[in-house]
């Protein structure tokens, strides 16, 4: 069960999710071709090291020692991507904002819609081309918060407002 679903309250409902895109895996797709080059450069030095060139050799040794360290590094980027896809939660209910993230050292934010000021995004343009971004909420007495990654920001944003205008709405009881 999700962290938001074993959090709500008596009569509150999740109105909408957000997930985290997975271009979080990017920068380990990227630590991982660079990693070829050196990988690539050992190899063609294979030849000289049979004719038992010393220089040739250690060359060759740094090649393979830096390229294992990037395949390595790019592991642990991995990792930590997945790490982030899998424990992070952002949703919406009709009365919270419910977010968490984080495996080891959990960090959270319950806030009432009634409290929020403003929702604010941010997108580079590899962000806007992939169609992701933070997304930033700020609640009354200085609460701000940024989920980054987040698929569909805009409509995430256009969502949230939707349903603090409805929520503000009066209620007709005639």
């Amino acid at each position: 069960m999700s962290y938001i679903q074993e959090n709500l309250m008596p009569n509150e409902k999740v109105l909408f999710t957000a997930r985290i895109n997975p271009a979080v895996f990017l920068p380990s797709i990227i630590v991982l071709g660079l990693s070829c080059f050196p990988l690539a450069l050992f190899v063609s030095n294979l030849p000289k090291m049979n004719g038992q060139d010393v220089g040739a050799s250690f060359i060759a040794d740094m090649y393979f020692c830096v390229s294992g360290f990037l395949i390595f590094y790019a592991i642990l980027l991995a990792v930590q991507a997945t790490i982030a896809m899998t424990t992070t939660e952002f949703g919406v209910t009709n009365r919270r904002i419910i977010a968490k993230r984080g495996f080891l050292r959990r960090h959270t934010l319950e806030l009432f819609l009634e409290r929020v000021e403003s929702v604010s995004i941010y997108q580079d343009p590899l962000q806007r081309l992939f169609n992701f971004g933070s997304v930033t909420v700020t609640g009354t007495g200085g609460t701000r918060e940024r989920f980054g990654a987040i698929i569909d920001p805009i409509g995430i944003r256009r969502k949230i407002n939707q349903v603090i205008e409805d929520l503000r709405k009066p209620v007709n009881t005639q």
